[in-house]
């Protein structure tokens, strides 16, 4: 559901390519892009690289623990008991805290605004550019400054790093390593380096798109549960009191084939994936689904298929052309009535949800035309009515709204991020902000 961008950036070409592609299939009816429909979740990362303070490198060289092998399917790690504790439904909003300016006031921030968790995205190929050479110093930073504010963290792992791959077209995107093992062998140095700091980790991130599984197959349900396998046991052997959670997937109502090539998918409707990781085994390798949904021009209470228009509404797409994709609530409900279908009560974690406004912009990021619909109003209620809905529904663990300060990012309103951020262009809060300071954030 969200747009990719990282340092390297997309290029011109690209980015004209990708917005002509969305306004055409949205001209001929088809329920999606090939980009999905939320923001960018891909972090502008510093260029300058940072190197750890003396007291942090002492800190972890003192509470380093041998790493366990990595594992493979025909010799898996043991997977210790957790510790038993008390389920609660945690209320989390996602941070730019890697380049995006005091990471301290920004958690402070977090901390007014009464929530419990931060999510933040680690984008493994940006970061670790040879082999063994991960640069953890902003990670180092995010992870110390909300633990001392009694913050818990949930980390997003993303984008092997090239020297993992061998398919890297014209324009490289976000893709996992041809070893899958690769994968786990990194979350495993992240938790032996994290160890008992970081609460919940999530397995990749809207892999249905290639734009994120950038791999001369395409999309494929199977390898990425084979990844999330090897990923669970690498986590689990060494701290079974994280949640592991799935890597959420982009809603989009089609499926798309290669032009070039018919066997290869560009991306999949979510549904159709859902299922296939089912039946691949995936809820066997997670404590937590992993799900998106950034509202589009819809409430959060409102299905598919119930007949609501917004006749004013300059994006047509979810009342012209009307499909579960478009819809907070279906999307959720169909996600966990797949996975009572399976017989399992594993419940979701929302690792992206909110709703776009540009007003109080002098502009809007190309094909998001929704978020001309969404006033300031509606951007406060609705993302306050969905963290209430969520918590009533039952199912869902873990919330986190999208975003906190992705407008501080400096690329103007047209940056897809911006719309959703509780920040303004400026740096002052928007209504949303109050709206969620002020809601009520009942515990069990």
């Amino acid at each position: 559901m969200s747009l990719s961008y990282d340092k390297r950036g997309l290029s011109g070409k690209k980015l004209y390519i990708a917005a002509a592609a969305w306004i055409v299939l949205v001209i001929v009816g088809s329920l999606c892009t090939w980009y999905g429909f939320g923001p960018g979740s891909r972090e502008v990362q510093p260029t300058v690289a940072h190197t750890p303070s003396t007291e942090m490198a002492a800190v972890v060289m003192a509470t380093a623990t041998p790493l366990p092998p990595t594992p493979t399917p025909d010799d898996p790690q043991p997977i210790v008991e957790a510790e038993p504790v008390e389920e609660t439904f945690g209320y989390g909003i996602a941070i730019n805290g890697v380049g995006g300016g005091d990471i301290d006031y920004w958690t402070g921030q977090v901390y007014s605004l009464g929530l419990g968790w931060i999510k933040q995205q680690v984008q493994w190929g940006i970061f670790e550019s040879n082999p063994g050479q991960m640069d953890w110093s902003g990670y180092d930073a995010v992870v110390e400054s909300a633990n001392s504010k009694g913050l818990k963290v949930m980390l997003s792992v993303v984008d092997a790093p090239n020297w993992t791959r061998s398919y890297i077209d014209d324009n490289p995107e976000g893709a996992p390593p041809d070893d899958l093992a690769l994968t786990a062998d990194f979350l495993g140095r992240l938790v032996d380096r994290y160890q008992g700091r970081v609460h919940a980790i999530e397995v990749w991130n809207e892999q249905n798109l290639d734009r994120e599984w950038d791999t001369a197959e395409g999309v494929n349900a199977e390898q990425y549960v084979k990844m999330l396998q090897l990923s669970y046991q690498a986590i689990k052997s060494r701290d079974p009191n994280i949640i592991v959670i799935s890597g959420a997937l982009s809603p989009v109502g089609a499926t798309a084939t290669d032009p070039a090539n018919p066997n290869r998918y560009i991306y999949m409707d979510d549904f159709e994936y859902f299922d296939r990781m089912i039946e691949a085994g995936m809820l066997n390798y997670c404590d937590c689904v992993g799900a998106h949904h950034n509202g589009i021009n819809l409430p959060p209470n409102v299905a598919w298929d119930e007949g609501y228009d917004n006749p004013d509404a300059q994006f047509r797409g979810p009342f012209d052309n009307p499909d579960h994709s478009w819809s907070f609530k279906s999307t959720l409900w169909g996600y966990h009535e797949r996975i009572q279908a399976a017989g399992s009560d594993t419940p979701l974690c929302v690792t992206e949800f909110g709703w776009a406004t540009a007003e109080g912009f002098d502009s809007y990021p190309p094909g998001f035309e929704f978020a001309l619909d969404n006033t300031l109003e509606d951007q406060a209620r609705w993302n306050v009515e969905a963290f209430h809905l969520m918590r009533e529904w039952g199912f869902v663990r873990l919330a986190f709204l999208w975003n906190l300060n992705y407008s501080q990012l400096g690329w103007g309103p047209e940056d897809p991020n911006a719309p959703y951020g509780l920040i303004d262009m400026q740096g002052a809060p928007r209504p949303a902000f109050h709206a969620i300071q002020e809601m009520e954030k009942p515990q069990p």
